[in-house]
């Protein structure tokens, strides 16, 4: 199966769901991961992940049309509200499931302790793990699923 995460600017939340998942569920996905802007990889996502064991160095920020025009996704996991509210077009057969995470990058703003930051990041990271073991059972059982636009029955 074919699961991509979304976010706004594929820096940090999504590149942490990417990682995991392809860590983590391998045998399951084929995981990926895009923005609906870019806003490059963040630093403090790469060294939480690492710390973690996961290495997203290689990763690079990027756009859905970014990917291959033929790559046709099982999931859509939007992991921030701007992607769920500006989430493109997928074809009928993806199921775009909702799950959001605190935004590291915002809520750390102001901090000046790098530790408190990064706690901050771990926190989410570790949050994002979890979600991810729960996986595919969790996608197939949501809720919170709901077709594209094009095909708004679910």
């Amino acid at each position: 199966m074919n699961i991509l995460f979304l976010c706004t600017g594929n820096s940090c939340r999504s590149q942490m769901a990417e990682g995991w998942a392809k860590n983590l569920k391998r045998e399951v996905f084929r995981a990926y991961s895009a923005g609906v802007e870019t806003h490059g990889l963040n630093e403090r996502a790469v060294k939480v992940m690492k710390e973690a064991g996961v290495d997203i160095s290689g990763n690079s920020s990027k756009l859905v049309s970014d990917l291959p025009a033929d790559l046709e996704f099982d999931y859509v996991v939007t992991v921030c509200g701007n992607a769920k509210e500006t989430c493109p077009f997928f074809p009928a057969k993806s199921k775009i499931v909702h799950v959001g995470f605190d935004d590291p990058p915002s809520l750390t703003q102001g901090m000046e302790s790098e530790e408190d930051i990064l706690n901050v990041y771990r926190r989410v990271r570790d949050e994002i793990r979890e979600f991810i073991l729960t996986l595919p059972e969790s996608l197939e059982n949501s809720g919170a699923a709901r077709r594209t636009k094009q095909n708004p029955k679910v």
